[in-house]
């Protein structure tokens, strides 16, 4: 099983009316995802991380490596964690 590691930062988009999510560890991924509720927000994103991690894996790609951003604050970033593989 594998556990990686990657930072969300999340903005309200007052033009947009929704919540935008970005994961500046994978390039060209800058506020990319969105959701009308910050939940909705959240899990698109980790199902892009997940995506992204696995087409990494497939091509043989050296996944990024988690830099976080001292500049977001707290309330708008959120460190999360993808589980992949199983324990059997």
């Amino acid at each position: 099983m594998m556990n990686l590691e990657y930072q969300m930062i999340i903005q309200w988009s007052q033009e947009d009316n929704y919540f935008l999510v970005g994961c500046s560890d994978f390039p060209r991924q800058n506020w990319r995802i969105h959701g009308d509720s910050y939940q909705e927000a959240v899990n698109n994103e980790i199902d892009t991380l997940e995506s992204l991690v696995i087409a990494y894996q497939i091509t043989g790609d050296t996944l990024p490596k988690l830099t976080f951003n001292q500049a977001a604050s707290i309330k708008d970033t959120r460190l999360i964690t993808i589980t992949f593989g199983s324990d059997e």
